[in-house]
């Protein structure tokens, strides 16, 4: 292995990748020893995204990004009976896809991702998640740059899309993305029926959420992606909710405190219906309220 691409792309290689002969027959999970040998693999670890591939079918598809002026790709993978090829492009920093990752990061690289698809004319229902193996004798491979790009300079090359459109939605990064925000707006209110309650137990009824969320996608992701998503909007509403409530129980005793001074000459002031906003019963408001 004297090539630094392909030094690079084994060293970056999930353990076990996805792997195939024969994409009609379905993937294989191999040791990534044996997988190298397939003609197709999973080029990106779960979690964690070193490359950018595209899929384009016609028969001049190795020189695509020459003829839209792109920067030149880490490296092409092309079948010698159509032409048509596999671009593949370095980020010069890996993004992260866990509960880890920037949700906005991963939202940025998303639009990156689809820009590129669309000036390079690639196959918008490609998955992103197995590439042409560049080890395989099959293909013919073309080394064209070491040179990894940042996100920030590859945008500069194309139109960002303001939002993703439905079918990227369900293909690439843009699961990720859908499946935060339609998660997350449920996770907003069902947070408040979890009060007091125990943090893996709400975390449990996030990941449901998003499993099924996942249901929907094309390509499905990877249990250890959707448990990372899950797990970044539990933390959160769980953390957000607490200190609110808290925020909103001070405000209450504030208000509390001021009308019993005003009311020492006559009546008792109304306390409203603060449990209503909240979403709990009365006698749970009060019975939080004394042991604050």
């Amino acid at each position: 292995m004297n090539n630094a691409q392909l030094s690079d792309f084994f060293e970056n290689l999930a353990h076990k990748p996805y792997c195939a002969d024969e994409l009609l027959y379905g993937l294989q999970i191999r040791p990534k020893k044996m997988a190298i040998n397939m003609q197709y693999i999973q080029g990106n670890q779960p979690c964690m995204l070193h490359y950018f591939f595209f899929d384009i079918d016609r028969s001049d598809a190795v020189m695509a990004w020459h003829d839209e002026n792109l920067p030149m790709p880490y490296w092409t993978a092309q079948t010698q009976k159509n032409g048509h090829a596999h671009i593949c492009y370095k980020l010069e920093i890996p993004l992260c896809t866990s509960e880890f990752g920037s949700q906005k990061a991963i939202a940025y690289a998303s639009k990156v991702q689809a820009g590129l698809a669309k000036k390079l004319g690639a196959d918008v229902g490609y998955s992103h998640l197995i590439t042409k193996n560049p080890f395989h004798k099959d293909w013919r491979v073309t080394f064209w740059t070491e040179q990894a790009y940042t996100l920030d300079y590859l945008a500069d090359f194309v139109d960002l899309p303001k939002k993703l459109s439905k079918k990227q939605e369900v293909l690439g990064l843009g699961r990720n993305c859908a499946m935060f925000d339609t998660v997350r707006k449920w996770a907003y209110k069902a947070i408040r029926a979890h009060r007091g309650g125990i943090y893996n137990t709400w975390l449990d009824e996030v990941i449901k959420h998003c499993l099924s969320a996942n249901e929907a996608f094309l390509e499905p992701l990877p249990y250890s992606e959707v448990k990372a998503t899950a797990k970044s909007i539990a933390t959160y509403c769980w953390k957000k909710d607490a200190y609110c409530y808290q925020e909103f129980i001070d405000r209450q005793s504030r208000k509390g405190a001021l009308g019993g001074k005003k009311s020492k000459s006559g009546g008792r002031p109304s306390l409203g219906e603060p449990w209503k906003e909240l979403g709990i019963s009365r006698a749970t408001y009060f019975r939080r309220k004394e042991s604050l």
